[in-house]
C-alpha cells in the first residue's frame, strides 16, 4: 500500500481494524485485476491522508478475503461500505472522483 494510513483490511483484523474502530472507517473493497478500482486507489490515500485523525480509510482486497466480501454482498467493485460504530451506514459501487467521494464522506460523518 503506497500511502501508509490505508489499513489494509484482511479476514485477521477486519473486525478490530474496522467493526471496533474508534472513527467511522470508509472501506473499499478491491481487486488486482479490476481497472476501476485502480483509479480509485490514489484518491482513497489522498482522502486516507486528508481525514487523518476524523475517519480511517481502509482497503479489502476480495480475491484475497471473499469472506468480508460475501458478508457484506459485494457482488461489483469497486465498492466503498461506510461503517460507524460498527455498522454500515451507507455503501456505493462504481468509480468516484476524489470531490464527490470527500463531500459524501463529509455528508455521511458529518465532518
Amino acid at each position: 500500500m503506497a500511502h501508509e494510513t490505508v489499513l489494509e483490511c484482511n479476514d485477521g483484523n477486519f473486525s478490530s481494524a474496522v467493526l471496533q474502530s474508534d472513527l467511522p472507517v470508509v472501506v473499499d473493497f478491491w481487486a488486482e485485476w479490476c481497472g476501476p478500482c485502480k483509479m480509485l486507489t490514489p484518491i482513497v490515500e489522498a482522502l486516507s491522508a486528508e481525514f487523518e485523525g476524523k475517519i480511517r480509510m481502509g482497503k479489502v482486497n476480495v480475491d484475497d478475503n471473499p469472506q468480508i466480501a460475501a458478508k457484506y454482498g459485494i457482488v461489483s467493485i469497486p465498492s466503498l461500505l461506510f461503517f460507524n460504530q460498527g455498522a454500515v451506514v451507507e455503501q456505493h459501487t462504481g468509480l468516484l472522483a476524489q470531490a464527490a467521494l470527500k463531500k459524501k464522506i463529509n455528508n455521511i460523518f458529518k465532518l
